[in-house]
This record gives C-alpha cells, sequence and structure tokens, in this order.
C-alpha cells in the first residue's frame, strides 16, 4: 500500500491498485464519525460510440444508456441495494454527469459492510427482458420532469446551442425515442466494457482505519473473477468551431424570463495541469467581475436587469469547455446586450490587484473549508481524478495563479462563439 502525503493540507492518503486493475484511495480523517464512500467509472452521457471489450468494431449505442444503466444496478436478484444500505443504517445514491458514473453511500456506523456492499452490487448486474421493459416507464417520467423544468431547459438549451456534434448536447437521460430503444444485450456490452475494475476507482473517506480497510477490498476482490482489461476505444468527435445557432427561444410556463448566453471555447487542452490551471483561473476570472461584489453585478442589478439567479459558471469536460452568463430578468434582450458587450470588448475590462487578491484569498478559504466535508471530498477526488488530476493539488495551484494569468484568459472570448437561449412566458 502506498501512503502519500500532503503537508499544505495536513492530509495522508492510501493507494492501491488491485490485480484486477481496480484503484482504491482510502483518506482516514481523525475526528470523523461519518465515512463516505464513492465508486465510479468513466462512463458518461457523451460514451455512446465505442469498442466494446473484447471486440474489434465501434457501435453507436442509444442516448441515455449511461443513466439508464445507473437504474438498473441498483436491482439485485435478492433485493435492493438501497435497502439493503438502509438496513446497515446508511444512506445511498448515484449520478451520472456526461462523463462519468457514481455509486456512494454514507454512513455512521457499519463502515466495513457498506464498503462490501457497495463493491458487491456495482461489481454485478443483474437484468431481465422484464426489469429493462419496465425501468423505460420510470426513466420516461424523470424526462418529462426535466422538459418541465424551465431552469433546466434553459441551461441545457444553451449547451445544445453551442454544439453540432459533441454528444454533450443530447439530455443525459436521453429521449423517450432513444431510451425506447435501449435493451438488455445492450446495456450488457456497456456494463462489461466500462465497469471493468481496471477502469473504475473507489474513495473511501473518513471514520476509517486504511489497513484494516485496505485488507477487507482486498479480500473482496480476490473472491470475484473479471475478464481479462482491454483498454476503452473512444470515438473521436468531430466537431466544427462554430455553434450550432446563434439564438434560440422558447416559451414555458414562467412568470419572469430566463436567459443564459452561452460561449463556446474551441482551445481544448490535452495536460491535466494546464486544464487545472486554466479552470481555476477561469472560476477566479468570473467572480471578479460577476460576483455579488463586483461593480458590473452592482450596476445591472440597480438597472434591475438581474437577481440572486444571476450567475457566470465554467465548464471544462475531456474533450468540450463553454461558459455561461445568465439567469432570470425583466430585460432578457438588454440583458443579453450587456453580456454580449462585455464578451465582445473584454479587453477592455481591467483586473484591479487587490480584487484579484481579494478573491483568490477568498477561494482559497472556501477550497480549504470543503476538506471539512466527506462528500464534497469524495465528489471533488471522483472528478478531478478522471482529469489526472490529485485535489490535494487544488491549493497549490490556486495560490501559484498570477494576475497575467487571469489577464491572459480575455483572449478566448470570442463574440462569434457566443449564443443565447432565452425563456418566455407563455404567450396568452
Amino acid at each position: 500500500m502506498k501512503v502519500i502525503k500532503y503537508p499544505t493540507l495536513k492530509e495522508t492518503l492510501y493507494f492501491e491498485e488491485m490485480p484486477n486493475g481496480l484503484k482504491v484511495y482510502l483518506l482516514p480523517k481523525v475526528g470523523f464519525s461519518k465515512t463516505y464512500g464513492l465508486f465510479s467509472t468513466r462512463f458518461g452521457s457523451v460514451d455512446t460510440t465505442f469498442v466494446p471489450l473484447h471486440e474489434q468494431d465501434m457501435i453507436k449505442v442509444p442516448d441515455g444508456i449511461a443513466h439508464f444503466l445507473e437504474h438498473k444496478m441498483f436491482e439485485m436478484e435478492d433485493g435492493d441495494a438501497s435497502e439493503a444500505f438502509a438496513k446497515l443504517g446508511a444512506s445511498t445514491n448515484a449520478f451520472t454527469s456526461s462523463s462519468r458514473t457514481a455509486y456512494l453511500f454514507s454512513t455512521t456506523s457499519h463502515e466495513k459492510e457498506c464498503i462490501e456492499l457497495l463493491l458487491d452490487f456495482v461489481q454485478d448486474i443483474y437484468l431481465t427482458d422484464e426489469n429493462v421493459e419496465k425501468e423505460k416507464g420510470i426513466i420516461n417520467q424523470e424526462i418529462g420532469m426535466y422538459d418541465d423544468d424551465p431552469d433546466w431547459r434553459c441551461y441545457f438549451g444553451s449547451i445544445q446551442n453551442l454544439y453540432q456534434h459533441h454528444p454533450v448536447k443530447i439530455d443525459i437521460a436521453g429521449t423517450v425515442e432513444t431510451v425506447a430503444s435501449i435493451d438488455k444485450a445492450t446495456l450488457e456490452k456497456c456494463y462489461h466494457t466500462f465497469y471493468h475494475p481496471s477502469q473504475m476507482m473507489l474513495f473511501v473517506v473518513g471514520h476509517i482505519n486504511p489497513d484494516e480497510i485496505m485488507k477487507l477490498i482486498q479480500d473482496n476482490q480476490q473472491q470475484k473473477h473479471f475478464s481479462k482489461e482491454n483498454p476503452i476505444q473512444r470515438a473521436v468527435v468531430n466537431e466544427p468551431l462554430d455553434v450550432a445557432q446563434k439564438e434560440a427561444v422558447l416559451h414555458m410556463d414562467v412568470t419572469m424570463p430566463k436567459i443564459i448566453v452561452s460561449m463556446k471555447i474551441n482551445t481544448i487542452l490535452t495536460k491535466p495541469q494546464e486544464r487545472l490551471k486554466r479552470e481555476l483561473a477561469m472560476n477566479l476570472f468570473l467572480d471578479i467581475f460577476f460576483a455579488k461584489s463586483s461593480s458590473l453585478y452592482d450596476e445591472w442589478l440597480n438597472e434591475e436587469l438581474i437577481n440572486d439567479s444571476f450567475s457566470a459558471q465554467f465548464t471544462q469536460e475531456r474533450d468540450y469547455c463553454f461558459l455561461q452568463i445568465g439567469g432570470d430578468t425583466l430585460y432578457p434582450e438588454r440583458l443579453k446586450e450587456k453580456i454580449l458587450y462585455f464578451i465582445e470588448h473584454i479587453h477592455e475590462y481591467d483586473i484591479h490587484q487587490e480584487d484579484f487578491l481579494r478573491l483568490k484569498k477568498k477561494t482559497m478559504g472556501i477550497m480549504i473549508s470543503l476538506f471539512n466535508s466527506p462528500e464534497s471530498i469524495a465528489n471533488m477526488f471522483s472528478r478531478y481524478y478522471f482529469e489526472g488530476i490529485m485535489i490535494f493539488d487544488l491549493i497549490d495551484c490556486l495560490n501559484a495563479l498570477t494576475m497575467d494569468d487571469l489577464m491572459s484568459l480575455r483572449d478566448l472570448f470570442d463574440e462569434h462563439y457566443a449564443t443565447s437561449f432565452t425563456i418566455l412566458p407563455q404567450i396568452q
């Protein structure tokens, strides 16, 4: 077992790769009563075109299949995983994003039993034609719920405006039509490809003894047999530089209009540390201009263009990157003009040293406080792990940022790659 010390945060991480390829990370937290486990795979909604395990030809699976598989994993031949965790006094959940799927538990007791249960139910699959068909109705209800959610439609519509071919433009749950085409055989093919131990990572944080827990995991894995691993071949997406459409408007049952101006960033970084540096710098950059303490926020608030729903977000994943700025507003066209002006004239906006240092210090404080929450630690660890980054490096990377790092980000802003998505009240 490898012991990795991080003196800046005074944390000690324990790591071991199992013979079957599973990567295990343990982070004991002295004085914590809660233990949080997260078992994740680099299989998300964008992974729809790939070469299955031990096959040679690329296949295209239905949109939404990663999310569908997440739903089915909790159903075991002898019961339901959620009920089994509840009997141990633990809570459990799962989520699917564009780039990963994760299964988790939270508990203050029976840590060992919970870890074994997490491993056992995720490393086995129970599918029948009948239970697959039954799940389609449940997922279609979920799709309908999101279709009726104005905030989600605005958020996701702004992404659909940006991308012509990239599967990130498809809803994580897929559509009613794509869900209808999912079958047992295709689910099993996805499972054996992306849920192979060599493609997965287990992270446990909290009230644990690392030696005892690592031994338990070793024994658990030795009792199971998996086929030989095979590196996953994913399709390379040829996404054009231009956006799919410059604007879109949707009428829904809302009392106040919503608008998001999004901007596509076509410069995709491949080195993990460069990606981390840009992400931290961009988040700081957006805070300087759009946080509630900023002059722009105050100006737009006084003009009644924005309210507390206003935000500016940066998203950077494997092979796509974009900004989203907006919120609820009485005057969507005026707010759109303001945001587009900001993007087009970004080089005219200065960053003051005192603002940079103040928000950098604030961000560092928030980041350090996250390490007091097992849930935050686990979710951050999983997200950055699949980007090739250790979360314990975030503080040092943030601390090393300079004004020049932020100023250089202005070169990424281009009004040509900006779009708007607006939701207006239904026409009476």
